[in-house]
């Protein structure tokens, strides 16, 4: 079976409504490992060579990779750009051969929630530009690293959610991963699976 590993990286997941509730649901999918990073992290530090030897291997273990976060202030959480900066330092430049050549081919997908509305992520809404526009940097990091884009799943409006919207956010979301998984099988995940 193959292994879609989602890195959660919401800050504080104890506090967390919408987070919380895509990682339950994600659980739930077949072949799916979600690793919430604040609990690993808890001191919010990632060490190049130490930390970053273990992230680096729980990437290569991985088919496919989710970065799942809330968005802040038209960005990524402080601890998922602290762990990029030294992971994708360490597999892309100090060990490219060993490590970042092995990862190059293994799509990404982005799950973030914003907590604010789809109108709002366009021209003459209140954020005038799109939640894609803003991950341009990921869109940039993944292009460089080799890893192939998967387009993003938002769920708007995180913060707001209705007892009914937010039930209805795990299924959804369960339904973008296997969508993902689905497109980015490998032919010998798929005989396996015949």
């Amino acid at each position: 079976m193959s292994k879609t590993l989602i890195l959660m990286f919401h800050p504080d997941p104890e506090k967390s409504v919408a987070n919380a509730a895509l990682a339950r649901a994600a659980a739930e999918v077949d072949g799916v490992e979600v690793v919430d990073m604040a609990a690993a992290y808890p001191d919010r530090r990632i060490d190049l060579m130490t930390d970053g030897a273990v992230e680096a291997q729980r990437l290569l273990s991985a088919d496919r990779i989710v970065f799942q976060f809330p968005v802040q202030w038209y960005s990524v959480p402080s601890l998922m750009k602290d762990w990029i900066d030294a992971v994708f330092t360490r597999i892309y430049y100090v060990f490219a051969e060993s490590e970042g050549d092995r990862l190059e081919g293994t799509p990404l997908m982005i799950a973030a929630t914003a907590g604010n509305t789809p109108e709002n992520y366009q021209p003459g809404g209140g954020v005038a530009i799109s939640l894609e526009e803003i991950f341009t940097p990921l869109r940039a990091t993944a292009v460089r690293a080799g890893l192939p884009w998967h387009p993003p799943h938002i769920l708007y409006h995180a913060n707001a959610l209705s007892a009914v919207q937010l039930a209805a956010a795990g299924p959804d979301y369960q339904a973008a991963l296997r969508a993902f998984i689905a497109a980015t099988a490998k032919s010998s995940d798929m005989a396996a699976a015949a």
